[in-house]
């Protein structure tokens, strides 16, 4: 029989565990489940860009958001037949505010539509405002709801800064609970939105 020395055994053993190390990181790195990237999932064919203000990140919490502030998932929060939180929703009187994709920057276009319903406010002091923002079906659910969110808020700060006092103005986001999906981003471009509901 052949001795092999022992340092020969010894460096094929050591050349053994880290080869083996290796694999096994290299397997776990794989394997590992990252979170959805919003990035990824948004943009997907599109030229890359992204507004400055919306730098998405893995979770609520990049937006200062957590579940609870999104509340349930169902999207209708306080609503029922016709009623949010006990008071009637006036659905149509009032002009959508469109946005960009991935946005919740108000278009100058969309501005005057603000200041009707700050008008509208002014002359009806009674009336309350619901704000539910909106986004379209591209990116994950919980994207959609925190965009849907700044999306509401953005549009709420603004009648604030018209002089709208807060304590009239709910915000709801939706997210795309209600989107269509399958759509290019031109045609999906209605479901960009926040919904001004005048509350009696």
């Amino acid at each position: 029989p052949i001795d092999v020395p022992k340092f020969s055994i010894m460096q094929i053993s050591l050349h053994s565990v880290v080869l083996l190390v290796a694999v096994l990181f290299s397997i776990t790195g794989c394997t590992r489940k990252q979170p959805p990237s919003p990035v990824d999932t948004v943009l997907g064919a599109g030229n890359g860009s992204l507004s400055e203000d919306l730098i998405p990140g893995n979770g609520l919490s990049d937006y200062g958001l957590g579940a609870e502030d999104l509340e349930l998932r169902d999207g209708n929060v306080g609503i029922e037949d016709g009623y949010y939180n006990g008071r009637q929703m006036i659905v149509g009187k009032l002009e959508n505010v469109y946005f960009d994709f991935d946005s919740a920057a108000i278009p100058s276009s969309e501005r005057v539509k603000l200041q009707e319903a700050a008008a509208y406010l002014s002359k009806n002091p009674k009336d309350g405002l619901l704000i539910e923002g909106r986004s379209d079906w591209y990116g994950t659910a919980d994207y959609n709801l925190a965009l849907g969110d700044r999306r509401a808020n953005s549009a709420r700060d603004y009648l604030i800064t018209l002089g709208t006092s807060p304590d009239r103005i709910e915000v709801l986001s939706k997210g795309s609970l209600e989107a269509t999906s399958g759509l290019s981003k031109a045609q999906a471009s209605q479901d960009r939105r926040a919904n001004l509901i005048i509350l009696k």
